[in-house]
């Protein structure tokens, strides 16, 4: 006999909303053109960076990687630094609409919200990026646990921040299933135990999701064509 869902856990960037494409890395780019940096971020490198889990250290890898020569008094600081203001323009981007729920997240969640079924978030983005696509979308206050950013000691594709959501939940993972939309979400939740669905984007499709119980295109809507790409059958439990 199947154990009974009782709670939804979601990632948020590229999972609740196109914030990385449409959110974060217009941010950035705002962000070195603030600071007078000759840098810009494209579609395509910035799926390159996505490969990295967290904003600081994505920075901290882009410029590793393509400006070494690039030299500044203390390039930890201007790291934080840059990603504070990152953030400022994001949060700017979000209270203008911009960056809108991907088709089937609100549908879905009101639906669980309606059968009772517990929701959480679990997230490598700061709590205030967070919160703040929470404000402009949904509610915060429907989320009985909200863990982001540096909560935990290890982010994706570790499982720290999966572990953390189910003891503050005390819930054991039989009883969830997790929405994530890259191989590292999936992974991060596959070594917590959890059951997930994959929603891919166009950073994602193409990544290694066969770990995942179902991997979709959006979380269904009627006015968009739902794609499976991948079902696993699950066996039964006894």
């Amino acid at each position: 006999m199947s154990n009974q869902l009782q709670a939804l856990i979601f990632d948020v960037d590229g999972t609740l909303a196109e914030t990385e494409r449409d959110g974060h890395r217009v941010a950035f780019n705002r962000a070195f053109a603030e600071i007078g940096v000759d840098w810009h971020w494209s579609v395509d490198l910035y799926g390159e960076l996505l490969a990295i889990a967290g904003g600081k250290e994505r920075l901290k890898f882009y410029l590793e990687k393509y400006q070494p020569d690039w030299q500044t008094e203390d390039i930890a600081e201007f790291i934080i630094q840059t990603h504070q203001l990152k953030n400022q323009y994001y949060r700017s981007l979000l209270k203008q609409g911009s960056i809108p729920l991907r088709p089937g997240v609100k549908r879905l969640i009101l639906e669980a919200r309606d059968q009772k079924i517990r929701l959480a978030i679990a997230t490598t983005s700061t709590l205030s990026n967070a919160t703040a696509l929470l404000e402009t979308t949904l509610d915060p206050a429907w989320f009985e646990v909200i863990a982001a950013g540096d909560i935990v000691a290890h982010k994706k594709p570790a499982p720290d921040i999966y572990l953390y959501v189910l003891e503050q939940m005390n819930i054991e993972p039989e009883y969830c299933l997790v929405f994530e939309d890259t191989a590292h979400g999936l992974q991060a939740a596959t070594q917590a135990n959890l059951k997930t669905i994959v929603t891919v984007n166009e950073y994602t499709k193409n990544q290694d999701f066969k770990d995942a119980i179902l991997v979709i295109n959006h979380l269904e809507d009627p006015e968009y064509p739902l794609n499976i790409s991948y079902l696993q059958q699950l066996k039964p439990e006894t």
